[in-house]
């Protein structure tokens, strides 16, 4: 396996702790301020601003690192849209899914209509080089405006029912709002989805592999991928 591209020179701590400090921060319910006070109990002093710098930093790569060793997503496509509140003001988080859960991609738009559905499906179908068997989304109208315009060929289920999929996966997006309270900016906003969900699509369990054995064995593999990505040069 390849090394990771990450350098980490010119920091004071070990690539261990920064790599550390980015997954607690990403991958768990954790302010700034918990992942400082875990760190210092183990008798590491790190400000809180340190960590969200290499939060800054790193967590892009991290996910761009991710998502490139991730398989290929499934044929059935489930999207959504959930409304975030950003200092007073809409936007429109859009979400795709796969059937397994897996997030295949997010984006922040200002508007809830059919440009902003047709944005969606056009990044879907370049970042994955291939159009699904089926869409399934809710009765907003604006997604089959946009597919008969992007893929007029692929089948498309509308029925708020079938949808659960996409509806839970905002589950985790809305206790990490909640933990953050709130969000500075949709560039910050924006840029955290895309760190937050590809290190779980990492880490999560698909609903196929739910024995004990296997949750095990499906962890063991999401750490070796972490460790390929955050090694150091």
């Amino acid at each position: 396996m390849t090394k990771s591209r990450l350098s980490y020179k010119c920091h004071r701590f070990p690539p261990e702790i920064i790599a550390h400090a980015v997954w607690l921060y990403c991958r768990f319910n954790l302010s700034l301020r918990e992942v400082e006070e875990m760190f210092l109990e183990r008798g590491i002093d790190i400000s809180y601003e340190t960590i969200r710098r290499w939060v800054a930093k790193f967590g892009p790569a991290i996910a761009r690192e991710l998502r490139r060793r991730q398989s290929q997503p499934g044929d059935i496509w489930h999207l959504d849209e959930v409304v975030v509140t950003i200092k007073g003001r809409k936007f429109w988080l859009w979400r795709a899914v796969d059937q397994n859960g897996v997030v295949l991609d997010e984006i922040l738009q200002s508007r809830r209509n059919t440009a902003a559905a047709k944005r969606l499906l056009a990044r879907l179908m370049k970042r994955h080089g291939r159009t699904p068997k089926r869409f399934i989304t809710d009765k907003l109208r604006s997604y089959g405006a946009a597919r008969q315009k992007i893929a007029p060929g692929v089948e498309h289920r509308s029925h708020k029912g079938l949808n659960n999929r996409a509806e839970n996966s905002h589950l985790p997006f809305r206790k990490r709002e909640r933990a953050m309270q709130g969000y500075r900016s949709p560039g910050s906003l924006q840029r955290f989805v895309s760190i937050h969900s590809a290190i779980r699509n990492c880490f999560s369990v698909p609903a196929r592999r739910r024995s004990a054995l296997t949750i095990r064995y499906h962890r063991l593999e999401a750490f070796d991928a972490w460790n390929a990505v955050v090694n150091a040069d």
